[in-house]
């Protein structure tokens, strides 16, 4: 039997609240008919999902896989329809999503000449909206940097760049040329999603703060509240004057890679994976070109 997308929908608000009563008043429907779209789902699964008791609703074994793939299975649908809709309308468009200090032109650039009757729209998006905006359709690809939760998705890498250390104006190591991550060892340490995931493994006492983004980290950064560390591109396209950037050679590179969902299968969006695989070089010294020339409105030149 196919799996009923509104059921499985109807799952995900109740695994959510873990408790039927708010999860119906979420959904816009009695709490008796979500009881049976419930049971129906796990009757056509053959499993329980949820176990009730006077202590309350909790995931079965089973409830929680189907919790762990229910997400990109309800985006994928939900793109689906927006490029259903597009289609519909008759407009040709891709939009590509790009972290901080990604030059997405170069790629774009060679795709239009291949491609002059589609719009390519492009958005800047966090480490936090990477796999979420490919799931449900509102990018259809993107440049994104490593670690990201690849489930649902395919991800290409293109290259790899070096990281810079973010610390205060005022910092002691501040003006050095460069630094190591035993010098660094210790300071409180700004974080992006999981600690864990944090490109040094030198131990950093947790100041207590996880920021989104190179705005916010900057921000933080200049109020003393710890250092943290960008790829060294980013660093180019993003200033503040209370707070400098310092060459780590030792500490892991940043991984640049393009990205799309798995269940995207589209010719537009292979061609612009194509012209980001060709154009990756010239991307990546782009990205790093104010850097070595500060000042200059020039990009490099392709040849």
């Amino acid at each position: 039997m196919d799996l009923d997308l509104r059921k499985v929908r109807y799952f995900a608000a109740v695994a959510d609240q873990l408790h039927f009563g708010r999860a119906a008043d979420e959904l816009h429907i009695a709490q008796p008919a979500l009881s049976r779209q419930i049971r129906a789902l796990e009757q056509d699964l053959g499993a329980s999902l949820f176990t009730r008791d006077r202590h309350g609703v909790a995931l079965t074994d089973a409830g929680r896989q189907l919790l762990a793939d229910a997400g990109p299975l309800l985006a994928s649908a939900q793109a689906v329809r927006r490029r259903v809709s597009e289609a519909a309308r008759g407009s040709r468009r891709l939009t590509v999503g790009f972290r901080a200090g990604i030059p997405v032109i170069p790629a774009a650039r060679a795709f239009e000449a291949r491609h002059p009757d589609v719009v390519v729209d492009v958005q800047r998006i966090e480490g936090d909206d990477q796999a979420p905006m490919l799931l449900d359709g509102r990018i259809d690809v993107a440049y994104v940097r490593l670690p990201i939760d690849e489930t649902g998705l395919r991800v290409t890498p293109l290259y790899t760049e070096p990281r810079v250390a973010v610390l205060p104006a005022g910092h002691r190591l501040a003006g050095k040329e460069e630094v190591t991550e035993a010098d660094l060892a210790g300071e409180p340490l700004l974080w992006q999603g999981d600690p864990s995931t944090q490109p040094t493994r030198r131990p950093h006492p947790n100041a207590g703060y996880r920021v989104r983004g190179v705005d916010e980290t900057l921000e933080h950064v200049a109020a003393g509240r710890g250092i943290s560390f960008l790829a060294r591109s980013a660093s180019v396209f993003s200033s503040h004057p209370d707070v400098t950037y310092v060459p780590i050679p030792d500490l892991a590179p940043d991984q640049v890679c393009l990205a799309t969902a798995a269940s995207r299968t589209s010719p537009l969006v292979d061609d612009f994976l194509t012209a980001a695989q060709a154009t990756a070089e010239i991307t990546a010294e782009c990205g790093n070109y104010e850097m070595w020339h500060p000042g200059s409105d020039a990009v490099p030149q392709q040849g």
